[in-house]
């Protein structure tokens, strides 16, 4: 049996009334205000980030060690050329035995993906893989796709072992039908005309795929508890919902209005909402929709109240919000307006890769070092022992600190040091089970942090080298919110 035994999902804390940007663009669409609110990525986070943090909570309580590949979908790539899946890889912290694979272009790279991580497992190359999707799409300042995309990942272990919902079939569809499109030198998202992509785009593609896959698996459409398909329009979701003979019940809330639309990894996200309230027995089909789109049945299985209510997932991550309530901010996060950084802010750190590739278990993983001896555990990781009653040299094993929660000891905020959001917060955070260490703090303010507060770890962008090309990725301290 073949299937999903993990889901994780991740949703920036950061969130913007799209009022604020309707208050500062209106002049350009006054036509064009959507109601609610969209996800925000903070400075320091991109599509890597992103599928790090779901993927770590896809991962939780589960060894790295047993996962034999990782695929990433996303359309916003940091690297072009650079395999974006291995640097998840290393923060995972999976082993060299592995398969690695990016998919991108097209915004249904993210059930292609799974379709391709569950045909490798049913092969059995591989026993686990894990597949992220992820993306950080751009609107230009002004434009419906700039209140329309929000920010967001998802992730799910796909294997053939304690399975929470195994696959029942699919059916995909392939057009070269152009209604987003980027070209590689292009910032923004470009788009062709709305009634286009709505009558023959999406009236036309999901109810294919749908019906091809229903028809594969001789079921009917009353047979799914959950039916999940992307549509940009409301109105023209309901009405693919009308034509399929949906119930309102067998939909799921899109997140058009708190999240907004997350490329990639829209359907993924709304399936792992689905799960979240799955019971065993029900069957949910998720579509997706992009250079025609893919779908793909699951039926939910009795492992499924193992996880329940163990990830963050959506529901958790949807709690767990900060207003935003600057667009200049917003834009500058982006990229999209210069700002002043001075003279500080306009050095950049050199890259040296050789000593990147000699510490990239420290750098990307966060794994440090534990005494066999006594125990203790430290990063970075060291040759001698620093508890001071044991002394042990050369008798260190690997330990992993980018799971573990922690407590601020002690913290400072740096109005010197330059940051897109001021000030720059550093802290000493005391690691559960021992180890201590100095990290940026983010995704909080300086006024809310306090000595002894809950701290975790979040894979973040460190600093962007733009002469050379290079992202630089480090771990930093966020608030726990529970």
């Amino acid at each position: 049996m073949t299937g999903i035994v993990s889901y994780g999902a991740y949703i920036p804390r950061y969130r913007i009334d799209r009022k604020v940007i309707y208050k500062a663009m209106s002049w350009l669409n006054p036509a064009t205000f959507m109601p609610g609110e969209k996800a925000v990525a903070n400075y320091d986070e991109d599509s890597i980030t992103m599928a790090v943090a779901a993927g770590m909570d896809c991962l939780k309580d589960i060894d790295p060690n047993i996962i034999d590949g990782t695929f990433f979908a996303s359309t916003t790539f940091p690297y072009r050329e650079r395999q974006n899946a291995q640097i998840l890889s290393d923060a995972f912290n999976m082993g060299s035995d592995i398969r690695t694979a990016d998919f991108a272009d097209s915004l249904k790279s993210g059930t292609t993906a799974v379709l391709s991580a569950l045909d490798t497992v049913k092969a059995g190359s591989a026993r686990n893989i894990i597949v992220c999707a992820s993306d950080l799409r751009i609107g230009k300042p002004g434009s419906i796709q700039e209140e329309f995309f929000g920010d967001g990942a998802a992730s799910l272990l796909l294997g053939n072992d304690n399975i929470i919902a195994k696959v029942l079939g699919s059916h995909s569809v392939s057009y070269d039908f152009i209604d987003h499109w980027r070209a590689d030198t292009d910032m923004y998202d470009r788009q062709w005309e709305d009634r286009f992509i709505r009558d023959v785009g999406y009236k036309q593609f999901i109810p294919e795929v749908i019906s091809g896959a229903l028809n594969k698996c001789n079921l009917q459409i009353k047979d799914m508890a959950k039916v999940i398909y992307p549509c940009l329009y409301a109105a023209d979701f309901k009405g693919i919902a009308g034509k399929l003979g949906l119930e309102e019940t067998q939909l799921i809330d899109p997140m058009i209005n708190n999240v907004g639309f997350t490329g990639t990894s829209n359907s993924l996200m709304l399936l792992v909402a689905a799960l979240e309230d799955a019971k065993p027995g029900d069957k949910i089909l998720v579509a997706s929709f992009g250079t025609g789109s893919d779908a793909i049945i699951f039926e939910v299985t009795d492992e499924i109240e193992k996880i329940k209510g163990s990830r963050r997932g959506i529901k958790k991550n949807l709690e767990a919000k900060r207003a935003l309530d600057s667009y200049q901010k917003m834009i500058a996060f982006r990229g999209i307006i210069p700002v002043e950084k001075g003279i500080r802010g306009e050095e950049m750190p050199f890259t040296p890769f050789s000593e990147l590739w000699r510490l990239r278990d420290q750098v990307h993983g966060l794994v440090g070092s534990k005494c066999t001896k006594c125990g203790t555990p430290q990063f970075p990781a060291q040759t001698v022992c620093v508890n001071p009653d044991c002394g042990a040299i050369g008798q260190m094993g690997k330990y992993r600190f980018s799971n573990k929660k922690g407590t601020l000891f002690m913290y400072t905020g740096d109005n010197l040091a330059f940051s897109p959001s001021p000030p720059e917060m550093y802290g000493m955070v005391d690691f559960e089970g021992g180890g201590r260490y100095q990290f940026n703090i983010t995704d909080t303010d300086v006024d809310a942090l306090s000595v002894g507060m809950p701290v975790e770890m979040s894979f973040r962008r460190k600093y962007v080298d733009t002469t050379f090309g290079v992202y630089g990725y480090f771990w930093k301290a966020v608030p726990v919110i529970e």
